[in-house]
């Protein structure tokens, strides 16, 4: 989910709150798929990376991209509204009811590495990550695409100038977030559980990171998800469980305050 809201930052410098449920309903898209029409959890997963894409780039081409004179404020509300949209048409189409997804990696398999125990999901689910990260890594720095990207984000107008198409830019940019934001809704609800509420906490944690490790910074991103489950899990052990969750919170308070930039970006100050 930070490498999600970390490719819609590099674009248009707007964190999408409206990630977590665009996730949700695109992981639903795929539960409806092996469920309804019985198709393997493979055709489903491509199903949904591909319903993903549609959403990203709808939602920019209808909402974003038609908003009058709009500033970071107005777009973060957007993106805002557009989340209470998907949810209530979750909550209308599926209820909510929790279901189960399968999913071809096991939770209760386990693998040991010198004393740190980690399921087939969790592995799956690491490795995935940071397959990910370097697929986006090579993207944005060694594809005309990405680079183009880059620019979109510093300066539209001077891109623009400089003839790069840059509305397009923004819609490959919501697309490919929503596909990176999907697989990661498809590795949580077989952890949880699918209903309309399950990508809020991911969708916390993974701003968290963002914010810890620097929202254009992606490998920074990927980093600082790792030490905040670190933070949580050793929190949890040594303080209590029950304030486990408060961890994410505070992290996005002290950075913020301390180092807007996060840990792994360079800070820039305006100059005229």
């Amino acid at each position: 989910m930070g490498l999600a809201m970390g490719i819609i930052y590099k674009a248009s410098e707007v964190p999408n709150f409206a990630q977590g449920d665009m996730a949700m309903i695109s992981t639903y898209i795929a539960f409806v798929i092996i469920t309804v029409h019985g198709y393997p959890f493979w055709v489903a997963f491509a199903g949904s990376l591909v319903f993903a894409f549609l959403l990203g780039a709808f939602f920019e081409f209808v909402f974003i991209r038609r908003a009058k004179e709009p500033n970071i404020l107005s777009l973060i509300i957007i993106t805002l509204g557009f989340q209470m949209v998907l949810y209530g048409i979750a909550g209308w189409k599926f209820g909510s009811d929790q279901r189960r997804i399968s999913m071809p990696f096991s939770d209760t398999e386990t693998f040991e590495f010198g004393g740190i125990v980690i399921s087939e999901l969790g592995l799956a689910t690491v490795v995935i990550a940071i397959v990910l990260m370097g697929i986006l890594w090579w993207f944005l720095s060694f594809t005309r695409m990405g680079v183009a990207m880059k620019a979109t984000q510093q300066n539209q107008m001077a891109a623009r100038i400089n003839g790069i198409p840059t509305n397009r830019i923004m819609s490959l940019s919501f697309g490919i977030s929503a596909v990176v934001g999907a697989i990661a809704g498809l590795f949580v609800a077989p952890v949880t559980t699918l209903d309309p509420n399950m990508m809020w906490d991911p969708l916390m944690k993974g701003f968290a990171a963002a914010v810890l490790g620097g929202f254009a910074n992606l490998p920074g991103i990927v980093i600082g998800g790792y030490l905040l489950g670190i933070t949580e899990n050793m929190f949890g052990y040594y303080i209590s469980l029950e304030f486990k969750s408060v961890v994410a919170l505070i992290i996005i308070v002290l950075v913020l305050w301390f180092r807007p930039s996060g840990l792994f970006s360079k800070h820039y100050t305006r100059k005229v």
